[in-house]
């Protein structure tokens, strides 16, 4: 049996893990910012769920929930930093307040929950940070620049933490995944104030978006995805989640290859 701690659980991959989770038996600690959101969780596996209130900004709060639910439970095996959402607009059109926030989100708040998890994942030489990148983390795309920022902010510094915290038997695995049938780009996403200057490159980049998506993914099935992760013996420090992901992937990094090698006259000369 293994203990869960998620963040942003009240729908979407958060809601789906933890619904999966409790159903072969473990325990979870679900968080959300509105808890009244959990109430179906506790009803239906009553003891077994810690149903906390928490806003991921909240450096404070954030340290608070999880020193509550290591000493609840005893330990945490996985650590789930789930929270955020989608910040659309182009780069021009996003003020100073959306990115901020976007950043605060999805980056800080994955930050302060890891910081806050570390101590107690150390003192019981073990664990499992899984840090809900996407393929977004390592690709960018038109109109979404603020949530590619955030991701690869997160891809940074969770593939730096990976490498400190090895020899204390803590694994982190970014789960990368590509389109699913969530809430991601519904009502929990956030829209900048267009500019008319870019309605004609909008409506491109919506049908190149179009063309590059395939089917989205089932949430459920993700579900099983993530409980074969967690009890693998050796998990991935990255992960697609997605058929789309690899071949997104795979066409970005080998233009990057390509540009890089086209260039590197420049790159040694500038070396002196």
């Amino acid at each position: 049996m293994k203990t869960w701690l998620i963040t942003g659980t009240s729908r979407g991959f958060g809601r789906e893990w933890a619904e999966a989770a409790l159903q072969r038996g473990d325990r979870v600690v679900a968080t959300a910012r509105n808890v009244d959101s959990l109430k179906g969780l506790q009803d239906a596996y009553g003891d077994s769920v810690l149903a906390l209130p928490l806003d991921v900004t909240d450096r404070a709060a954030a340290f608070a929930t999880v020193d509550r639910a290591f000493e609840h439970f005893g330990r945490v095996d996985v650590v789930v930093n789930n929270a955020g959402y989608g910040q659309f607009g182009m780069i021009e059109e996003l003020s100073e307040a959306e990115l901020r926030d976007q950043i605060e989100t999805n980056v800080f708040g994955a930050l302060w929950v890891t910081q806050a998890a570390l101590p107690h994942l150390r003192a019981q030489r073990g664990g499992h940070i899984l840090q809900v990148s996407s393929i977004g983390g390592i690709s960018a795309f038109p109109n979404i620049g603020a949530y590619h920022a955030s991701k690869w902010a997160l891809e940074g510094f969770s593939q730096a933490l990976a490498q400190e915290v090895a020899d204390f038997g803590i694994r982190v695995t970014l789960i990368e995944p590509g389109g699913f049938s969530t809430d991601w780009g519904g009502s929990s996403a956030r829209h900048a104030t267009p500019l008319a200057a870019y309605d004609e490159f909008r409506e491109k980049a919506a049908e190149q978006r179009k063309a590059r998506t395939s089917a989205a993914g089932d949430p459920t099935a993700s579900a099983g995805a993530v409980l074969k992760l967690v009890d693998a013996e050796n998990p991935p420090l990255r992960v697609f989640f997605g058929a789309a992901p690899l071949g997104i992937a795979t066409a970005d990094y080998e233009q990057r290859l390509a540009t890089w090698r086209e260039w590197e006259w420049l790159s040694k000369e500038a070396q002196g």
